[in-house]
Formats: C-alpha cells, sequence, structure tokens
C-alpha cells in the first residue's frame, strides 16, 4: 500500500512531496541550541525515544557549559559546538560527567560564531534549530544545502533569509516547531491548498492584554517577562508582550504556507487551548488543539509527518472550561500591524523588522529605554530604512545573504542611533 503526501499550498516548504517513514526508523538528530528551553525539551523527547533517535551534535551558545557537557556526555554525542567558551573548560566538564555516568569518550569540538553552522553541517536526518534570534540564519541555510530535514523553532532566520530560505528548501524539507505553525501544517493536511480561503493565528494577548497604550507607558522589564502560558527565554518572552512576536509569526505564515498576507488574520485567545486555525473556502474551519505547551510541536518536528505516543496529556473533556477571543488592539500594539507593512514589503525588510527589535529588547531589559520605546523605534527604523538610499538600492530583494547582514547590521545601528545609544 502507497502512502499519499499531506496537501499543503503549492510552493511552499511545506508542499506535497513528504515521503512516509517507517515507524520503525531510527533517526540522527542535531540539536542547535541544546541548552536553551526547546533544545532541552527536544533532548527530553529523544531520551523517551532512544529507539527512534541518536543525538549526533549539539549546540550552545556557551551560557551554560555544565549542562551542555552533561547533555553531551549523557546521550553520548561525537560533536559539541559552542559560540562562546573555553575549549578547555568544555572538555573537563564533558569528561566529569562521563565518570559520573561510567562512561569515557571525546566527542569532536567547534569554537566561535560558526560552531553552529558546522553543527547544522553534520550528517543527520533531522537538525532542530533552536536558536534564538537572526544569529540562526546561517545554521539554516547550512542545514538546507545538506539536504536534511529542518525542524525550525528558530522562526527568526526564515523571516529574515526569506526567499534566500524558501529557495533552498526542497518540497517538505522544513517542519515548523513554533505551535502555531506546527498547527497550520497539521490542520492543511484536511485540504488542498486551492481549498484554503485563509489562516488565523493565535495569540495569548501576552501579560498586558487589556490594558491602554497609557497604561503600558511604565511597564517594568520584570512584568514583561510574566508570561500567562508559556516559560521562554529573554527576547521571546519580551516580543510576546509587545506582540512583535505575533507580528513575526505573521510573516512566517506567509513564507511557510505561500499564503499572502492579506488572508492571515490574528486572534486573541488567552487560554491558547486552539494553537492555530485553518479557515476552507466551504467556511469549514480546523483547528488544532491542546495544552499550551510546547511538546507535541516539537515531537512533530522531529517525527514529521508521523506522531509519537504519549507526547503529551490530551485536554480534560470532562472538565468545565471558557475559551475566549477577541480581536488585536491595533493601538496599544501596533506591532502585528507593522508586521504587515514589512512582510508586503518583504526583501531586506523583515531583516531591519527583526534587528531592530533585537536591539530594542537589549536596550529595554538594560533600563534605557521604555517599553513603548520598543515598537515605536522599530517603526522608526523601518521608515528610515524606506526612505535611506544606503546599502542596496532594491530593498525590496534580498540577493544574498550578504545583502541581508548588511540591512540587519544597518536596522541595529541605525536602532542604537534613534536611541541615543550609538
Amino acid at each position: 500500500m502507497t502512502s499519499t503526501p499531506a496537501p499543503h499550498p503549492t510552493g511552499s516548504p511545506l508542499a506535497q512531496g513528504v515521503s512516509e517513514p517507517a515507524v520503525t526508523e531510527r533517526r540522527d538528530v542535531v540539536v542547535l541550541g541544546s541548552t536553551g528551553s526547546i533544545g532541552t525539551q527536544a533532548l527530553e523527547i529523544c531520551r523517551r525515544h532512544p529507539e527512534r533517535y541518536r543525538v549526533v551534535a549539539l549546540s550552545a551558545g556557551g551560557s551554560d557549559l555544565g549542562l551542555l557537557a552533561r547533555q553531551a556526555a549523557e546521550f553520548e554525542v561525537p560533536f559539541v559546538a559552542v559560540a562562546h567558551g573555553e575549549e578547555d573548560e568544555l572538555r573537563s566538564a564533558i569528561h566529569d560527567a562521563e565518570r559520573a555516568l561510567g562512561r569515557m569518550g571525546e566527542p569532536e569540538f567547534a569554537f566561535g560564531p560558526q560552531a553552529s553552522t558546522l553543527a547544522a553541517m553534520r550528517p543527520a536526518d533531522v537538525v532542530l534549530n533552536g536558536i534564538t534570534g537572526s544569529i540562526g540564519l546561517m545554521p539554516t541555510l547550512a542545514a538546507l544545502e545538506a539536504g536534511t530535514t529542518l525542524a525550525l523553532a528558530n522562526k527568526e532566520s526564515l523571516i529574515v533569509g526569506g526567499d534566500l530560505v524558501t529557495a533552498r528548501a526542497r518540497p517538505g524539507q522544513i517542519v515548523p516547531v513554533d505551535s502555531e505553525h506546527s498547527a497550520i501544517a497539521q490542520s492543511l493536511r484536511a485540504g488542498t491548498a486551492r481549498e484554503v480561503r485563509r489562516l488565523v493565528v493565535t495569540a495569548s494577548g501576552g501579560p498586558f492584554r487589556g490594558r491602554s497604550r497609557a497604561d503600558l507607558a511604565h511597564v517594568t522589564p520584570a512584568e514583561a517577562l510574566t508570561h500567562p502560558n508559556f516559560a521562554m527565554g529573554k527576547v521571546i518572552t519580551t516580543n510576546s508582550a509587545t506582540l512583535v512576536n505575533k507580528g513575526l509569526e505573521v510573516i512566517e505564515a506567509h513564507l511557510l504556507f505561500d499564503v499572502p498576507m492579506d488572508r492571515i488574520d490574528v486572534v486573541v485567545h488567552p487560554q491558547q487551548m486552539i494553537h492555530s486555525m485553518v479557515e476552507f473556502h466551504d467556511g469549514a474551519v480546523l483547528a488544532q488543539m491542546g495544552l499550551p505547551t510546547m511538546l507535541v510541536p516539537i515531537a512533530l518536528g522531529l517525527s514529521w509527518p508521523e506522531r509519537l505516543v504519549d507526547v503529551e496529556t490530551p485536554i480534560d473533556w470532562s472538565r468545565a472550561q471558557d475559551w475566549r477571543f477577541e480581536p488585536v488592539d491595533g493601538e496599544a500594539f501596533p506591532a502585528v500591524r507593522l508586521a504587515r507593512r514589512v512582510g508586503e514589503a518583504g526583501g531586506t525588510f523583515p531583516a531591519v523588522y527583526n534587528a531592530a527589535n533585537e536591539e530594542c529588547v537589549e536596550a529595554f531589559h538594560a533600563g534605557a529605554i521604555s517599553f513603548l520605546d520598543i515598537v515605536d523605534t522599530i517603526t522608526r527604523v523601518v521608515d528610515d530604512w524606506e526612505a535611506s538610499p544606503d546599502v542596496v538600492d532594491d530593498k525590496t530583494r534580498a540577493h544574498d545573504v550578504e545583502t541581508v547582514l548588511a540591512a540587519d547590521t544597518w536596522a541595529r545601528r541605525r536602532a542604537q542611533a534613534v536611541l541615543g545609544l550609538a
């Protein structure tokens, strides 16, 4: 009996052509950002299913070499990559962790800014990119060039790279790990591309849902890091508070599924039990539902198109519960509206949007700017990029990696100048 590929919008990285692997297939996995939230959960899934996954490489930024060493020793990883860290310190920590487990081994090491890219180039079946920020672009491109399935949690690399990324991806090569895009990918298996009317991306609304713009003038970094449903890193949690993250996800959905920006809606759903939806042209809406955790999308990223057994606890339908849906307050949270404009422009504009945001988030947590300054500054930088003759003449095309990186650098410097930090 032959299988039929799952239907997805034609021309997208999730287009038809995904092959159905045997259930017993064991996959070699590379985990980029292994000490972060996505990476540690991915390794937990590998730990639960040793018959399905063999971890062949890990990479991390270097902020927690002890954890990285324990991961490398436990999974007997042959290649370990670190952006920032001392080789002697990591080597010693791995030896200590191995002795504690009664093992001895000597992985190959890579250090420096290209370390994660080298890890992404390793022979493997799946590369999970769980790095945060635009620094994930080169590892994403490396994994695609190597022909490896890319489980993509690093949305910034797709958004910043745009056509550079999608042009390198063969049909079915990119599997989204963001819960919203995983939900859309799952829902799209029920229909064909021509039957899709629109995508509906859900948002929690963040910790400041319901507040007016005036109310947001004096919120603190600590308050911005109090997400109602998820425990995440500093940047993505702050992005969820400003709704910049939802703006990035609209651009990501456009690129992943080849759906026009004006057919991608955002709705606030505070409970986050519905992770996103697909509306078909007959009026049917398919939603993927589940607890507000990342385990299912991460597991699917590793096993796509199969499902692993007992990844997460199902919803308890015997318990009374209310789910709400609200429109986005565009006055208090203009980031989504700005992202639509940026996504429509395409080219280097998403790179500028993302880079300016990353600089603003750092400045906000350093106490240098207010919460409202984040999106206001991103808007100013995008406006200035549109008006500026610098770097490239045609900003609506991402000509090559150098063009994208030049726009990224320009935006960071411009954001610092606007904020008076340059």
